[in-house]
């Protein structure tokens, strides 16, 4: 089937008609033969790398460092559970035994034994978060929906994989995932649902935590009004997203001492209430109360569970905040601290409040003694500042993992600790969180409303996690198949049942997250088929590398002193964007290198990992390949060091290959003895044939060289063996026009939808996705092109 693409260039339009299968003659044996894979080269690049290790003191240092990021969400929870689980009063003293069974039950079962010890587990070596869970998919099933793998990615050794038995359940799991592009959009539709509903949180946390702390001057101011409280909160907001830039590593060790309080704290008033009020509140510890809790009827109980899951929310964060944090000392904190903590809280709370229930509204305020009320009102308004770091961090990081599968539009992104690469900070989204946390702050100005919306974003995460991890359990652990159904059905079960609960609500302040990711869902999904069309252009219409080649003599192609890097996302072919400019220029630079940036969905590439180089073509035609393979957490530096590592790879490639082959001359003697043998068996038609012998004048192609010392330029007609006598001269030549000036071309593709299409296509290409291109930062940024040094080659092309 013929696949066909329409391009509209520099002004001029083409049509490009790709046939897809066996129409495969002569030129396509030669184009193999000029630009082959770089399998060896991958090989040759395997180095020993290894996860940095942890001391046992470095450890605890983490782990308590990880109190102000990760658990910050988390551990605020006692401030608003119990007025969100009894918003119309407690009517049965019984009911508050129920409530608090089912609060330690729902701690122990999805924090504690699903993500700290299950989820936290499907990490990609330390990477969490819904996109984590992606990449891990990506490596070991072929269901990304950009096909821009190659087998020399996964030499990587940080690309680590299983493989399947044929007839195995993994195997049958993974042939019917890359069975069908249906299945496969389904799957990122699922990624980024989860993804938007956590930058959702993002916004809802801060703004529950923070007006929940500050609800607390009215226990002892009376006379002050709700307006106050939000201005308060609203203060408190801005505060906190302004110190952002300062970075995770910072603002964590500012963070965690306040945290730490806090749930000393907590645990302590807890004991004091279970003490003085009602120690038989530890009876909850029996599941048989949440039975009679629910037998005792009335859609009020069922309700009820959308605030009682409140007491878990954080987790999201949790899981995603892991590439700030080791897994273990996640894992040391939340056993040690965090857990016990929060059960002797919220037992405290329980006991005050079956003496006091009429107290229920402020139910956390009211329970602290007298004496120590303003103290702990500063500690809790500080801890709920915390509160809101921990889903900020992880709004980062999934934003960061986001850009690079092609998921987001690209904006600047700035690495914040020279220790752990995790730690980031995304300006544009930081100021975005803020107004949209202070318009739901002031706009509904009730903790109730928001806990209701705040409810519905973290059940919906937590159910894409569960489906996400079946299918962990089957491809990458290989579980067996009963497992990862008690698995699957045990999540689900509860899962379900709190989101048949938050169902109710949504009419009251249920619907906010959905909007807020039902419109990052269509910038995200928008962004990424933009990108997948594009680089479905440039497959359908690259040009051959024998037709290059053989253009050059008979046009009188001009080679010009300097270094053109040709930036296109192929990773073999010649890019379009190319051949438009030697057609209209007929001049190209003495050295031409064909950059492919990819990311690939592994966290991290080594920096001696990261390019691969190979020559296209004979020697005397100085042109290069190189693809520069990035993770999702690694960073485009701001200063010269991707040129600078460019160009070293680039020695050291032609230094290795002088040493291996042993002589300059093998490759061009190979090549013409490969056509020459193809011409003599016939191969292809005369059209064909015609193209390949015209690779007989190799030498003809013309040289410019600036003499040194003089303005005017000398044309020099400079044989291929005249030119260069060994890998020195090669070497010297190649610093010569680096030295002349190094031209970075870049295509500047506008994507359109056709007349004819869809009017919601027409609305998502044209308006959203062109919108989305003009805010969003260009390539030349991200690699920090000077602009005297930028050559950009406009391209339009039809959707």
């Amino acid at each position: 089937m013929a696949a066909r693409v329409e391009a509209s260039i520099g002004g001029g339009t083409g049509e490009i008609d790709e046939e897809g299968g066996g129409g495969r003659g002569t030129m396509w044996d030669l184009d193999q033969t000029l630009d082959q894979p770089m399998d060896e080269e991958a090989g040759q690049l395997r180095n020993m790398y290894k996860e940095k290790k942890f001391s046992a003191f470095l450890l605890l240092q983490l782990s308590f460092q990880s109190l102000g990021i990760v658990y910050g969400d988390l551990g605020t929870s006692p401030l608003y559970v119990f007025y969100n689980t009894f918003p119309r009063g407690i009517k049965d003293p019984e009911d508050i035994i129920g409530a608090l069974s089912l609060i330690i039950y729902s701690l122990t079962l999805i924090p504690l034994l699903k993500y700290v010890f299950v989820v936290c587990k499907a990490n990609d070596n330390g990477q969490g978060g819904t996109f984590a869970l992606y990449s891990l998919l990506c490596r070991h099933a072929k269901v990304s929906t950009i096909p821009n793998q190659h087998r020399t990615d996964e030499e990587l050794t940080t690309y680590s994989r299983t493989t399947f038995h044929e007839h195995s359940f993994a195997a049958k799991t993974k042939r019917w995932l890359e069975k069908g592009t249906s299945r496969k959009n389904s799957l990122l539709i699922l990624v980024l649902l989860g993804t938007c509903m956590v930058i959702g949180d993002g916004i809802l946390t801060p703004a529950i935590s923070v007006l929940s702390a500050a609800g607390g001057l009215r226990v002892n101011l009376p006379q002050i009004n709700n307006g106050v409280v939000v201005l308060v909160a609203v203060v408190i907001l801005v505060s906190l997203f302004s110190v952002q830039h300062y970075g995770t590593d910072k603002v964590g060790w500012l963070f965690a001492p306040i945290v730490f309080l806090w749930f000393l704290f907590i645990a302590s008033i807890g004991i004091f209430n279970i003490w003085k009020h009602d120690p038989s509140v530890l009876k909850a510890f029996s599941p048989l109360y949440i039975y009679r809790y629910f037998k005792r009827g009335g859609q009020d109980r069922w309700t009820s569970l959308g605030g009682i899951m409140l007491s878990i929310t954080g987790i999201e964060a949790l899981f995603a905040d892991l590439s700030h944090f080791p897994v273990s000392a996640v894992q040391l904190a939340f056993t040690i601290i965090v857990f016990p903590c929060l059960l002797l809280a919220y037992s405290g709370q329980a006991a005050y409040l079956r003496k006091y229930p009429h107290h229920v509204e402020d139910a956390f305020y009211q329970s602290i003694p007298k004496n120590v009320y303003w103290p702990m009102f500063v500690i809790a308004t500080a801890a709920a500042t915390v509160a809101s770091q921990a889903t900020i961090s992880a709004t980062f990081s999934l934003i960061k993992q986001a850009l690079a599968h092609g998921c987001f539009p690209r904006v600047k992104v700035v690495h914040t600790s020279r220790k752990f690469l995790g730690q980031i900070y995304v300006p544009d989204i930081n100021w975005i969180l803020m107004i949209l946390c202070i318009a739901v702050t002031a706009g509904f100005k009730n903790q109730n409303q928001i806990g209701n919306a705040y409810g519905t974003a973290v059940v919906i995460v937590m159910l894409v996690t569960t489906l996400l991890m079946m299918l962990i359990m089957i491809l990458v652990w290989r579980c067996h198949w009963v497992l990862v159904f008690l698995f699957t059905f045990l999540s689900l079960l509860v899962e379900c049942t709190y989101f048949s609960a938050v169902l109710f609500k949504v009419n009251q302040g249920g619907w906010v997250p959905l909007v807020i990711a039902a419109a990052f869902l269509v910038v995200m999904y928008v962004w990424h088929y933009g990108t997948l069309k594009r680089y479905e252009f440039e497959m359908h219409s690259k040009v051959s590398m024998a037709w290059i080649l053989g253009l050059g003599p008979s046009l009188g192609l001009v080679r010009v002193p300097g270094i053109g890097l040709v930036y296109t996302e192929l990773a073999s072919g010649v890019p379009h964007i190319f051949s438009h400019f030697i057609t209209n220029l007929p001049a190209t630079h003495s050295v031409v290198v064909f950059v492919c940036v990819k990311n690939l969905p592994v966290y991290t590439v080594p920096q001696e990992e990261r390019f691969l180089v190979k020559r296209i073509g004979p020697k005397n035609f100085h042109m290069f390949r190189c693809v520069a393979r990035y993770g999702y957490r690694d960073l485009h530096k701001k200063d010269d060091d991707f040129e600078k590592r460019l160009f070293e790879s680039l020695f050291l490639f032609v230094r290795l290959e002088s040493m291996m082959e042993g002589c300059s001359d093998s490759d061009d003697y190979s090549v013409c003895g490969s056509q020459q043998q193809q011409s003599r068996d016939g191969i292809g038609n005369g059209n064909e044939i015609r193209n390949v012998s015209t690779f007989d004048t190799f030498d003809s192609i013309e040289s410019v060289i600036a003499p040194s010392g003089a303005t005017k330029r000398t044309s020099n007609t400079i044989t291929g063996s005249s030119q260069m006598s060994g890998v020195g001269d090669e070497v010297e030549f190649i610093n010569r026009c680096r030295d002349a000036g190094v031209v970075h071309i870049m295509g500047n593709t506008v994507v359109r939808a056709r007349r004819e299409a869809r009017f919601y296509k027409r609305i998502a290409i044209d308006y959203v996705y062109a919108f989305l291109r003009k805010v969003c930062r260009e390539n030349s940024a991200i690699f920090n092109v000077p602009q005297e040094s930028l050559l950009n080659v406009g391209q339009i092309f039809y959707v």
